[in-house]
């Protein structure tokens, strides 16, 4: 049988050399000093993210994990749909503090993990991997190879990925992010992943403007047994 070839990070004309701030410190002071209605991100609702986890078809005991969910609403929604195993992870306490304290009494229900998603130590592996929000924040091929191996190791399943398009902002909170077309997102995770659809959505920000984001939705390949 032939063997794999190494996915190749080296695939955007990004400059690799740009010097990234550092990520705690500024999302903890993000969610420190500003509301929901102040940060471009904020949904009322996340309809694409629940459209397509409901397509998958998976029963409710399936594990879910939301990556740089921070205070997002996509953990209500799930906890109202019935969903038994969910994690929210983010870089920042702050973040999650103010989604447990939303919750109430509902956030014992839910698993969460505070770390920097380039850094995580994974414990277990995931139905459904969904990701609004952390990987256009990832500017070095370091950083998306050491995504890529995260993923690779965890989802066990589905995966979803929401990126700025190319049409989107090429900074958010300050900071600069990779845009994304459907080709370059799926090249990424294509050896072990076969992409489903994507979808463009035009995001309304609660300052009435708009943003273009892109989301592909993938299936883990199967994988062949070598003996």
């Amino acid at each position: 049988m032939a063997k794999k070839e190494r996915v190749n990070f080296n695939i955007f004309s990004t400059n690799n050399k740009i010097m990234e701030p550092n990520r705690k410190t500024h999302w903890e002071q993000v969610y420190q000093t500003k509301t929901p209605n102040q940060v471009s991100w904020t949904q009322e609702k996340p309809k694409i993210a629940l459209e397509i986890i409901r397509s998958f078809g998976l029963p409710k005991t399936a594990k879910i994990i939301d990556v740089g969910g921070g205070d997002s609403t996509l953990v209500d929604y799930l906890l109202l749909e019935g969903y038994e195993n969910i994690t929210v992870l983010d870089i920042s306490a702050k973040a999650l503090e103010k989604a447990q304290n939303r919750l109430g009494d509902q956030a014992s229900k839910v698993t969460w993990i505070v770390s920097d998603i380039t850094s995580l130590q994974p414990q277990s592996t995931y139905d459904i991997w969904h990701d609004r929000a952390a990987f256009h924040f990832l500017t070095t091929n370091e950083h998306i190879e050491k995504y890529w191996n995260i993923v690779n190791k965890v989802v066990s399943n589905f995966l979803i990925v929401g990126t700025f398009s190319e049409q989107g902002p090429t900074k958010c909170s300050g900071l600069e992010i990779r845009q994304y077309n459907k080709e370059s997102l799926s090249k990424v995770f294509v050896q072990e992943f076969d992409r489903i659809s994507c979808i463009e959505e035009e995001h309304l920000t609660p300052f009435d403007t708009l943003q273009h984001f892109l989301f592909c939705s993938f299936k883990r390949k199967k994988r062949t047994i070598q003996v």
